[in-house]
């Protein structure tokens, strides 16, 4: 009898050894492809997936939450061992994550964050300090302009993400030091390189064809570069007639600025998957639960720094 005890305990053993040691398979709903850097996001959470042996997959929401929504629930459906969102606003997630946490299914939420009452619906989320990436930005301008003049325009990201309200607010702290520094529009260009554009033409034909814009503050480098774009179109100079300072690192960016059409960019990380994926191997290894919030840097790059920057970009999938 004890023999058959000992074995059935070493079986069992070995069943949740090997249950720890089987593949995972993760879902990833993704926000969509609106610029380079969620791009190069994609492809980094698919390099640090393969890395770890976990089956990754992804599907596009097309920045509507109503896809993504559906995304999750297939995802719940195939009982997949964890799901990753980058969701494209803050709100309205509690019903399908409280589907996830009665399949007892971990969610980690990668780059933005969500409002919820109830926390525990998700277990971490992996994020850049985005009130810092904004902080920056302004900190960048006040110290260039040093007391002078300057009105700024403001092409904001998508209405109702956290990164948006976020990289807002840091700007605006920033530059409320410096009472000659005011924004005087500010406008959605939804992150995308073309809205970027046309919200541009639109804030140089409205303020004296360019002529009463110091400087062009963007929620993220593709609508920057659309912005760029539009002053040429105009007849201006990038990063001399009007100043550009914008956030995520993406190349063309650091092309710009070798090409003196750009002057301040902040950083951020493509790799949010990588940590979600370590913070969920302990949890499943020993339950060990991850800090709420998982931060990564956010760092300052000016032209000088855009070859090293641009050469570091490489085989990341912008």
């Amino acid at each position: 009898m004890w023999k058959r005890l000992l074995l059935g305990s070493a079986i069992s053993v070995a069943m949740s050894a090997m249950a720890l040691a089987a593949p995972l398979t993760v879902g990833f709903s993704q926000v969509g492809s609106e610029s380079g850097w969620r791009a190069a996001e994609t492809t980094v959470a698919k390099s640090e997936a393969q890395k770890r042996g976990i089956t990754l997959k992804i599907a596009d929401g097309q920045q509507k939450q109503e896809n993504q929504i559906k995304a999750v629930r297939s995802f719940i459906a195939q009982g997949v061992d964890a799901i990753f969102i980058a969701p494209v606003v803050q709100t309205g997630w509690e019903p399908v994550l409280q589907e996830a946490k009665s399949a007892k299914i971990p969610v980690f939420l990668l780059d933005r964050a969500i409002v919820v009452k109830d926390n525990s619906l998700y277990m971490a989320v992996v994020t850049a300090d985005n009130v810092l990436e904004g902080r920056l930005i302004g900190d960048w301008l006040v110290k260039t302009m040093n007391g002078k003049p300057c009105n700024v325009v403001e092409l904001q990201g998508t209405v109702g993400a956290s990164v948006a309200i976020d990289r807002k607010k840091g700007f605006a702290e920033a530059i409320a030091k410096a009472p000659a520094i005011k924004i005087i529009r500010s406008q959605s260009g939804d992150f995308t390189r073309t809205n970027g554009k046309v919200v541009m033409e639109s804030f140089i034909k409205a303020e004296n064809n360019g002529k009463n814009i110091c400087m062009v503050f963007a929620h993220n480098d593709d609508m920057a570069i659309g912005a760029i774009q539009a002053i040429k179109e105009a007849g201006l100079k990038p990063g001399k007639d009007i100043l550009t300072g914008s956030i995520d690192g993406v190349p063309d960016i650091y092309k710009a600025m070798l090409a003196g059409e750009a002057n301040a960019n902040v950083e951020l990380t493509p790799n949010m998957a990588g940590p979600a994926f370590d913070a969920l191997n302990a949890y499943l290894k020993d339950g060990t639960k991850p800090p709420k919030i998982i931060k990564t840097e956010s760092r300052l790059y000016l032209p000088a720094d855009a070859q090293a920057q641009l050469a570091k970009k490489s085989g990341m999938g912008y």
